[in-house]
């Protein structure tokens, strides 16, 4: 048999056997089999909140129990027909066996990486928050062009997204948007994606055609529940109310629906004026906050045990993690892993898991350098 085809079936395996073991297989079939239970039961929704996270916890499960279980299916029926294919001569059926498995490879690889989302909030659902650069319009046009980015990813990966906040410029773009991407481990993969992304281009906005460079910051926070306590003092809150703009009809725009939240002692500032209710607003504003104070604990946390390992990370907003550039050649690089890609079309089109992947394994291995060091 072909010797890339063995080979792709040892790395499937290998990845299966990890997808298993972090699984801890016995007993996520066990705990699917209880929550299976506890979904039928009809008084189950007597308490919604609870019937939601149960919900939850059972489809998420389910998921990756299923796909583990297809992967090594898809595996074995690739294996059967490469025998028959070779037994025959079928040079054709071989080369279309060997891509699937390239394909299938490469599925479970990341779903390998997908499994190492076992930070507390990785599960969770994400508000992306992105707010343009200096560059005047430029700029304004590039954080629409992410916006449009992340919006095309998550749809890819069939989660759902909702517009919270969006301020538009004046002449084109806007100046800022937040979206939540809802679906299992939203967080886990959008976290890494936080920082200053960097476009070269020739501005459409420029008579004389010249290069330009834009910035624009992308905040990723996790969503969440109640179960998490996240302390807010109504006296370190400033609070304002403000016309919402654009589209939304003529109450939205009419009345003060529209609500923006300073949380004094960290600076953190969230807007919403996605209902044309005010206190909505205020409630999912309100939500904001607190995602983005989560968020804040967790990169101290992640900070703090990176410096007790001797780990050098880059957190935050103020650091530049990618580069695109349309002019004078057409790349896109991520400046922390040295992933590239030459079609920077694609990228904007949502094409993000290598990237995604890359960062989200060199986290993996800065924790594990932190395990390492502390057993010693």
């Amino acid at each position: 048999m072909r010797a890339e085809i063995v080979a792709l079936n040892e790395q499937i395996a290998q990845s299966v056997g990890l997808l298993r073991r972090h699984l801890d297989w016995d007993a996520a079939t066990r705990r699917l089999a209880e929550l299976n239970a506890r979904a039928e039961d009809p008084d189950l929704w007597n308490d919604p909140e609870a019937a939601q996270k149960v919900m939850r916890e059972r489809n998420r499960l389910a998921a990756q129990i299923e796909a583990v279980a297809r992967i090594e299916r898809e595996a074995a029926d690739a294996m059967a027909l490469a025998e028959l294919a070779e037994a025959e001569g079928d040079e054709a059926a071989l080369d279309s066996i060997t891509a699937d498995l390239r394909a299938l490879a490469e599925e479970a690889h990341r779903r390998e990486i997908e499994s190492l989302l076992s930070g507390e909030a990785d599960g969770n659902d994400a508000y992306v928050e992105i707010n343009a650069g200096a560059g005047g319009v430029d700029a304004q046009d590039w954080a629409e062009m992410l916006l449009r980015m992340y919006v095309r990813w998550a749809e890819s990966h069939g989660y759902k997204v909702e517009l919270v906040e969006r301020s538009d410029g004046e002449q084109a773009g806007i100046k800022s948007a937040t979206i939540k991407v809802i679906g299992p481990n939203a967080y886990g993969w959008l976290k890494t994606e936080s920082g200053v992304h960097r476009l070269v281009r020739i501005s459409p906005f420029d008579a004389n055609a010249r290069r330009q460079t834009s910035f624009a910051s992308v905040g990723v926070s996790p969503v969440v529940d109640e179960t998490i306590a996240i302390e807010i003092r109504d006296e370190d809150l400033e609070i304002d109310t403000m016309r919402a703009s654009g589209a939304g009809g003529q109450h939205v725009n009419k009345t003060e629906s529209a609500i923006r939240i300073r949380h004094v002692p960290t600076g953190i500032v969230v807007a919403c004026r996605q209902d044309r209710s005010q206190h909505r607003n205020r409630a999912i504003a309100m939500e904001m906050l607190r995602a983005r104070l989560y968020e804040l604990e967790l990169q101290k946390r992640e900070e703090q045990a990176a410096q007790h390992a001797g780990v050098k990370t880059d957190i935050g907003w103020g650091h530049q993690i990618r580069s695109y550039v349309l002019q004078p050649y057409q790349m896109v690089k991520d400046l922390r892993t040295g992933v590239e890609k030459g079609n920077p079309q694609a990228v904007l089109d949502g094409d993000l898991d290598d990237f995604m992947a890359a960062a989200l394994a060199q986290r993996v291995k800065g924790v594990r350098s932190e395990a390492s060091a502390q057993a010693v």
